[in-house]
């Protein structure tokens, strides 16, 4: 089974720096997702690794053996493109088993391998069409059957499900990691879809601008990101911008503009400090009006979205800060009205503590 490791690696394109000075390791037979905005990095990264892009700078190592030179078809990888890129004139069988013929596998096996893969993406009734013929969506299915069923230890997926219907989106996302996992592959999946990360990702790697911001399971990236960036890129982030008031054996008191106080359980950082606070919108409750107790800060609705198994509230505060709330149905007392006076809280274990960064929030959140 393939480990990769990326060792300072660069790629620029003119006076773009795709990948800057990047070290990543993929493990034995891991799952790993990568996210990012759009132009961060993540498709120069699968090219890199597939051999389709040679690094400026750096080290690929697979398996111990340096591959920066090395021909892509001589690595033992399968790729698979946002583009498909199926052979037009192949029936959706011939380019399934395309991959293991060429690779010299016994014809009888690549045939069973891709009726396997082709019952997986459910297209095995579509075995004799060509790709013209298919939507989109099935097309994609079948380059995804294409790279399972290459013999490939390591898959290289840029946005694989993408194209898919939110249904069967939902139900390959699991059978994929499953089969990914008792084939003994090791996968490095990139996808936009913050949720389907979650679920199939073994590690999730966050890149911006070619860097890596954060590497860790899912429930750290989730619930310790590493900075404010992490933090409002994967889920629904409110921040407060305030300052350290004071500090006791408990936790500190943070002052928001306005004369607002939040109550937090960090003691870190010094009287007087700057800093910026988060907290996830589903840890914010939205209380009656008048309502008291820690952390309540006043307020009043301006929009409401109907999500279909909860709502998000959006709020702004006394002091003009806006904030979300995401609010299941079956926790909401009533259903709250436009202009409506309210009560934002959330617990003190709830809210991280990060330092004001020097070219502030906004430009340290932007994810362009």
């Amino acid at each position: 089974m393939p480990e990769v490791r990326l060792v300072e690696v660069s790629k620029r394109f003119r006076r773009i720096k795709a990948i800057d000075d990047l070290n990543l390791e993929i493990r034995n037979a891991e799952y790993l997702c990568v996210l990012g905005p759009t132009g961060s990095g993540k498709t120069t990264l699968l090219r890199l690794i597939a051999g389709l892009l040679q690094p400026d700078e750096g080290e690929i190592v697979m398996d111990g053996r340096r591959v920066n030179d090395l021909p892509a078809e001589e690595r033992d990888v399968a790729y698979m493109p946002q583009q498909y890129a199926l052979f037009p004139h192949m029936t959706v069988l011939d380019n399934v088993t395309f991959g293991p013929l060429s690779r010299g596998r016994d014809p009888a096996e690549s045939l069973r391998a891709a009726l396997d893969v082709l019952k997986l993406v459910r297209l095995d009734e579509r075995a004799d069409a060509f790709p013209n013929e298919l939507s989109g969506g099935m097309q994609q299915r079948v380059a995804l059957a294409r790279g399972l069923a290459s013999g490939a230890k390591l898959m290289l997926l840029d946005e694989p499900l993408a194209a898919l219907d939110a249904r069967l989106r939902v139900e390959l996302r699991y059978r994929l990691k499953s089969m990914v996992k008792s084939m003994g592959l090791t996968a490095l999946h990139v996808t936009h879809d913050q949720r389907e990360a979650m679920i199939v990702a073994d590690r999730i790697v966050v890149l911006r601008t070619g860097r890596c911001e954060q590497v860790g399971t899912p429930f750290h990236v989730y619930q310790r990101p590493d900075n404010l960036f992490v933090a409002n890129f994967v889920g629904d982030t409110n921040f407060l911008e305030g300052t350290v008031s004071k500090i006791d054996s408990t936790g500190a008191f943070v002052e928001l503009r306005g004369g607002l106080n939040v109550r937090v359980q960090e003691t870190s950082f010094l009287a007087d400090e700057r800093v910026v606070l988060t907290i996830r919108q589903e840890s914010t409750s939205v209380k009656a009006h008048g309502w008291e107790g820690i952390n309540a800060l006043p307020g009043a609705i301006q929009a409401i979205r109907f999500l279909g198994d909860s709502l998000r509230i959006e709020i702004r505060l006394a002091n003009g800060d806006e904030v979300g709330a995401r609010v299941p149905l079956a926790r909401a007392e009533t259903y709250p009205r436009v202009n409506e006076k309210v009560v934002v809280s959330f617990k003190p274990p709830d809210v991280s503590v990060y330092s004001t960064p020097l070219r502030g929030l906004a430009k340290e959140i932007e994810v362009i």
